[in-house]
């Protein structure tokens, strides 16, 4: 195949805050800060992941998207909600997602969705990332 994934692109309106949260909370690598287009862009290396964070461009207005704060540990009620386009990304993580959520809930993090086990065994949880991101944690099986 000749496609590869390449990055996450997400449009920030504090772009140093949301590369520091990504840094911080995800153990997160900055591989560059600079601006393009008359916009400061950061990329972020997350788990094998380019995320790149940028701000607004000269004439933008972005929009919020959905208050994913407002779900808080209503797991039936986020899986209820779509909107089109993106709905989140994710990671698998390989070891004890409960105990890995509690460190990142030591380090600040928020969860939109907390931990919960949606089929025997599979425990997944939503962390609400800056500017109404929303990230997939699913414990990887065996």
């Amino acid at each position: 195949m000749s496609l590869r994934f390449d990055h996450v692109h997400l449009i920030s309106a504090d772009p140093k805050a949301a590369a520091k949260w990504y840094e911080d909370i995800l153990g997160g690598e900055i591989l560059a800060d600079y601006t393009l287009r008359a916009a400061p862009q950061i990329n972020v290396r997350v788990g094998g992941m380019t995320v790149i964070i940028r701000g607004r461009r000269p004439g933008e207005e972005p929009v919020a998207t959905r208050p994913m704060a407002d779900f808080g540990a209503d797991a039936e009620r986020y899986s209820s909600h779509n909107e089109w386009g993106t709905d989140h990304f994710g990671y698998t993580y390989r070891g004890d997602l409960a105990a890995f959520c509690e460190e990142l809930r030591a380090k600040g993090a928020e969860f939109s969705v907390e931990p919960w086990e949606f089929s025997p065994g599979g425990l997944i949880c939503y962390l609400a990332a800056p500017d109404g991101v929303s990230i997939e944690l699913v414990q990887a099986r065996g």
